[in-house]
């Protein structure tokens, strides 16, 4: 048999007329992303699950729950009290203060202050679906915390470790930081575009439906551009779907035996694994996904790639069994059609975005659908 990865992934970039996956002259351009928000009616149960997912608790109130990673930098997840679980947007961070007044003036948008507890100054936006995103500078940077250090690994013959023996500790995997956050939209183009514009971030890779490559893209992972300073592979994914929502987010932690060993501890303790462990293609992480309390999809990560502002977007069809270079196939919780309220939301959302003006048509459909069996 061949490789079943073989053209999956091309290194050549666009062909002519293609998208250029990234604007010409854009706005600004952000430095990384600073935090996610959210909002769950039960912060001690998010809490719980936190700290054995592997964050670390800066602020538990009645009314707010903030998470941290190891390195230094603000906290990585906000979560605030409310009556149903929700994703309120994504906070990117600006390279400066004089950025954020940029972006405010070029949007019409004001900049407001941030809370005492986190400072700085923010400017929020509606992207294309309605979404909120924030821009924010000069937050305070707590400092960081002792590490998770990865293992010495003795290498095929290179031998590193000698006399000592390897017992990595069932315990949670520290999350280091905050990676990527991955959204579906029914107006994957448009809004890809104003992320670029708005935020001068790059395509580091797109998706296309096999067979639709003339259509254009439906998936795209975007990295910020910091020059010749590398960034990781994507901050941001965004991929066309029959509902605008988060897909789920990810946090690097210190190895592939750290992420193994915390996913036991996460599966002793009762939590849902959804799919892993395994090595992605696009980016190449280590990856395993679980499943919080209130149903968000949360991955710990290691060993990503990092690019440069130097390298041409890669582009390949998409499939379910191209998702991953090794590990088990991608699962139907994974892919959001296993059987039950999840599927359900997502076939009430597919009837609904074929009566309405945007971009998922019958044909984008068809696609999908092809993707799913693949």
């Amino acid at each position: 048999m061949g490789d079943p990865h073989s053209g999956l992934h091309s290194e050549q970039g666009a062909l002519a007329g293609e998208h250029p996956g990234r604007a010409a002259n854009p706005v600004i351009k952000v430095h990384d992303l600073a935090w996610l928000e959210f909002e769950k009616p039960d912060l001690e149960r998010a809490e719980v699950f936190a700290q054995a997912f592997g964050f670390t608790t800066v602020l538990s109130t009645r009314h707010e729950l903030y998470l941290r990673g190891t390195d230094a930098g603000a906290p990585c997840v906000l979560i605030r009290k409310g009556p149903r679980s929700k994703f309120l947007g994504p906070a990117f961070l600006a390279a400066t203060s004089g950025d954020v007044l940029r972006l405010a003036e070029a949007t019409g948008r004001p900049v407001a202050a941030l809370p005492d507890r986190l400072g700085g100054v923010v400017v929020d936006l509606p992207d294309p679906s309605g979404l909120r995103v924030r821009v924010v500078s000069d937050t305070h940077e707590l400092p960081a915390l002792p590490p998770q250090d990865p293992h010495v690994l003795n290498l095929g013959h290179e031998v590193r470790r000698v006399n000592a023996t390897q017992r990595p500790p069932r315990a949670p995997a520290l999350v280091q930081r905050l990676g990527h956050v991955v959204l579906q939209t029914t107006r994957y183009r448009e809004a890809l575009d104003w992320y670029l514009q708005h935020l001068g971030l790059i395509v580091s890779d797109f998706m296309y439906y096999p067979g639709q490559r003339e259509r254009g893209p439906v998936m795209s992972f975007i990295r910020c551009d910091r020059g010749a300073t590398p960034a990781d592979h994507h901050t941001l994914a965004m991929v066309l779907g029959p509902a605008d929502r988060y897909v789920h987010s990810a946090y690097q932690v210190a190895d592939l035996d750290t992420l193994a060993a915390g996913g036991e501890y996460l599966r002793e303790h009762g939590y849902h694994r959804s799919w892993g462990i395994g090595r992605h293609i696009q980016g190449s992480q280590l990856f395993d996904y679980w499943r919080d309390p209130d149903g968000f999809l949360v991955e710990h990560f290691s060993d990503g790639d990092l690019f440069d502002n130097t390298l041409e977007p890669g582009w390949a069809p998409m499939t379910a069994s191209g998702l991953a270079q090794w590990g088990p196939p991608a699962t139907a919780d994974f892919l959001g059609v296993k059987p039950g309220k999840q599927s359900l939301r997502e076939l009430r959302a597919v009837f609904s975005a074929l009566r309405e003006d945007n971009e998922f048509d019958a044909q984008r459909l068809l696609g999908l659908l092809k993707v799913a069996r693949s």
